[in-house]
């Protein structure tokens, strides 16, 4: 392993050659487009609260509040958001989170926390900690300077104090019992972290790593269980190889021959399965608690959206809607860079994330689950 000062040494040497790589990696059916805007709201619903907690793919900008390249605060991001503003979520509008509470009653879409202007009531309806960039190993979020899954699980025990500032103790902790908590986290520490930097495959193979993030993945699920958390969804890995920076960076002909790549995905499958088996362990650990962890699929809907494109009305699947869509994103799609006229013929919003369209699509996926939870 790196020693802390040859490691920052290592780092600062390489940031130069790296930041625009590292940049290209921070990430993460079908109904008419116009049922991407609606409202949803379960009558049946119990659930107020929701807590997110993540990477990209659930981050709607509290990396607005802290010194990173990893932002998405500036147009063309959020042109289909909310008064076509961009917010800090790397897409053209909503994330599925957004989708999850809105159909739950609860609100709109789930703010960030570092946002300084929240008042109790946004608090209590719940908040995303998630960070664009961060990843469950401590090494992802040093590379790029943002929110680490450790630190993410610290603002949840400020949060927990400025609740119990407000209601009480004996509220608060039935307040936390009763939210459902969302993580979504890993494709960083794959994409980034073992397979771009060189850093982690001197001491790992691809197997010790996937058991080396499971193991830091499980740890943070006992601490959001310790602060309250008993509803706990977990999102597996999507196909990476089929991300279109990926795709780009290990294609021999990056125009013509723009097929998924296939060690990616494969670590990804492989990586859900352990996830799977673990959370099933866990649960029956915890279940006297009165803990439940559920896995949440983004793999299989992410790949029948790229296989089956024309049965969602999408036309691309290979690169973003952002410029040529093969390596823009963060600072690389901005207020120069021409966008496609449609995103929702797209899948994926920049050369990393999806749309608003795709994720909708990837809550409608995961709504049977969702009314499972609430």
């Amino acid at each position: 392993m790196l020693s802390s000062s040859s490691s920052s040494m290592t780092l600062n040497l390489l940031d130069c050659f790296f930041v625009v790589l590292i940049q290209l990696f921070f990430l993460s059916h079908g109904r008419p487009l116009s049922t991407e805007h609606q409202h949803y709201s379960s009558s049946t619903s119990s659930l107020n609260t929701i807590l997110v907690f993540g990477d990209s793919t659930v981050d709607p900008g509290n990396n607005n509040y802290i010194p990173t390249l990893f932002r998405s605060n500036f147009p063309p991001y959020g042109r289909d958001f909310l008064d076509h503003q961009p917010t800090g979520r790397f897409t053209n509008g909503r994330l599925t989170t957004d989708y999850i509470a809105s159909y739950a009653g609860i609100k709109e879409y789930v703010p960030p926390y570092l946002d300084p202007n929240l008042e109790m009531k946004e608090l209590l309806s719940g908040v995303s900690f998630a960070s664009a960039g961060s990843g469950f190993d401590p090494l992802t979020s040093t590379i790029t300077n943002v929110i680490s899954m450790s630190s993410q699980l610290e603002l949840l025990k400020e949060y927990k104090k400025q609740i119990e500032s407000g209601i009480g103790k004996n509220r608060t902790e039935a307040h936390m019992k009763k939210a459902v908590y969302v993580v979504s986290a890993g494709t960083n520490d794959f994409v980034v972290n073992y397979f771009l930097l060189p850093f982690r495959r001197k001491t790992y193979s691809l197997s010790s790593y996937q058991h080396f993030i499971i193991q830091l993945l499980l740890h943070f699920l006992q601490g959001l269980w310790v602060e309250g958390g008993r509803k706990i969804a977990v999102v597996g890995l999507p196909p990476m190889g089929c991300l279109p920076a990926v795709i780009t960076l290990n294609s021999d002909d990056t125009l013509v021959r723009r097929g998924c790549v296939e060690a990616y995905s494969s670590a990804a499958r492989t990586f859900n399965q352990i996830l799977q088996k673990e959370l099933q362990s866990m649960q029956s650990k915890l279940a006297e608690s009165g803990a439940k962890f559920y896995y949440v699929d983004s793999y299989a809907p992410l790949s029948d959206m790229i296989a089956g494109s024309h049965k969602y009305g999408f036309e691309e699947v290979g690169n973003g809607c952002c410029g040529n869509g093969y390596v823009e994103a963060g600072f690389l799609c901005n207020t120069k860079t021409e966008t496609c006229p449609d995103a929702s013929k797209y899948v994926f919003w920049d050369s990393i994330h999806p749309t608003q369209k795709a994720y909708y699509n990837l809550f409608l996926a995961a709504r049977p689950l969702v009314d499972a939870i609430i």
